[in-house]
């Protein structure tokens, strides 16, 4: 991808008003419904959202251009320093911290793409391989929550329910 950076602002720049909407739309119930037991709901992908950007993407964007190395990241283990907050205060947080970061990721060059260092889990990884995998874990996440907030839906879509199977925890005939 010749655009790398352009490209992966513009999916960086847009998920916040994505998350702004949501939060400031959808009811409660649905953002924090999970779509089955043990997988996160809207709210908890959002919660992850706020970890990842304080405490992975600003730091290893940082340990790049530092040249130090990078440490792996459990989200199961994160200090979940995003709960306890509104739905909208959290986005409203998660808009915030993008916005620092968006200002660290104006500094990249096309040159810089090329720095590598040492990952605690992956070795040697490069940076325009960690803008990839930030602008895709941002979809990725994105589009979970939004599949969770679906489900109820799906549920009572009757004999359409079979043109949501990519998306459907539950598919007809299995539950």
């Amino acid at each position: 991808m010749d655009n790398l950076i352009e490209f992966a602002r513009a999916v960086l720049s847009t998920t916040p008003a994505r998350w702004k909407d949501l939060t400031e739309k959808v009811p409660v119930e649905l953002l924090t419904r999970p779509p089955r037991p043990k997988e996160w709901s809207a709210l908890q992908c959002l919660e992850h959202l706020i970890e990842t950007e304080q405490l992975v993407f600003p730091v290893r964007l940082r340990a790049f251009l530092e040249g130090s190395r990078i440490a792996d990241f459990d989200p199961d283990h994160a200090q979940k320093r995003a709960r306890g907050s509104s739905p909208r205060g959290l986005a409203s947080r998660f808009a915030a911290d993008r916005a620092d970061n968006l200002k660290l990721l104006d500094k990249i060059t096309p040159k810089d793409l090329t720095l590598s260092s040492a990952h605690s889990a992956l070795g040697t990884v490069t940076l325009g391989e960690m803008l990839h995998e930030w602008a895709g874990h941002d979809l990725m996440h994105t589009v979970q929550a939004e599949r969770a907030i679906m489900q109820p839906f799906i549920a009572g879509t009757g004999p359409w329910r079979g043109t949501f199977a990519d998306h459907d925890v539950e598919p007809k005939g299995k539950g």
